[in-house]
């Protein structure tokens, strides 16, 4: 495993708001997680199926195998010198887009939808545990759109939604970034981003760990985002997380 990411990639992510690390993992473990999560996929659920993507939260909590990988030191090492200030985690959770899936996840920031109050950075680790070219729904950024700040919540299944807010976001290039398995980008809470549809035979299995500022507070306000959180209802406005749910990162 890499134990640290390079100078260059610490640059580039902070210029970007996004940076590819190469075999974070190695692929034998990433076969190793691959199975798991697909054996999370196939576990009875309790929420709606999803025409996007299978979505499984918090697998840290109830998988042994995947818990080892949301609290893997090298990806709590690699988020921290690219955020450049004490972490904890927020959440995990497992995106798999299955074969010949026709819908794109359109363009989005991720942090409009956190009901984070005072956070200085915040960051996400998606680890494909698959080979994820161009045509099995592998991610594309806009290169500096974490500078966009203030902008509401987007649909994920509209693709003008994010244009609307942010017109000038219409012009700016695209970089795609197809992974092998074992390969790593980490992405700014605020870069705009998309997934293409997976036009293969075989599943997407994307694996990603939600990182955020330690002294981060919770913000009740952004519960009217109608996606699941994973706060209690009884998390109260203005306190830091707990440590026990949203542990620091060593």
């Amino acid at each position: 495993m890499n134990t640290s990411v390079t100078e260059e990639q610490v640059a580039a992510y902070r210029r970007d708001g996004f940076v590819r690390i190469p075999n974070i993992i190695d692929k034998a473990d990433a076969a190793r997680y691959a199975k798991a999560a697909l054996a999370a996929r196939d576990r009875p659920r309790a929420a709606p199926a999803d025409p996007t993507f299978t979505h499984v939260m918090q697998l840290w909590q109830q998988d042994e195998t995947l818990r080892e990988l949301t609290l893997s030191p090298v990806l709590a090492a690699a988020a921290t010198a690219l955020a450049g200030i004490p972490l904890r985690l927020y959440h995990d959770h497992l995106l798999i887009k299955e074969p010949h899936n026709g819908a794109a996840t359109e363009f989005h920031q991720d942090q409009p939808y956190w009901p984070h109050l005072g956070s200085r950075h915040s960051l996400s680790a998606w680890v494909a545990l698959v080979d994820v070219p161009a045509t099995r729904g592998c991610m594309s950024f806009i290169p500096g759109s974490h500078r966009y700040q203030g902008l509401h919540s987007q649909d994920l299944r509209d693709a003008d939604n994010l244009m609307k807010a942010a017109p000038e976001l219409l012009w700016e290039p695209r970089v795609t970034v197809p992974l092998r398995a074992g390969d790593c980008t980490f992405h700014h809470s605020l870069t705009a981003h998309t997934a293409s549809p997976n036009l293969t035979d075989d599943p997407r299995i994307a694996h990603v760990v939600v990182y955020m500022d330690a002294e981060t507070r919770f913000d009740p306000r952004q519960r009217d985002t109608g996606v699941p959180l994973v706060e209690d209802d009884g998390t109260t406005e203005g306190v830091a997380f707990p440590d026990a749910d949203f542990p620091r990162l060593p």
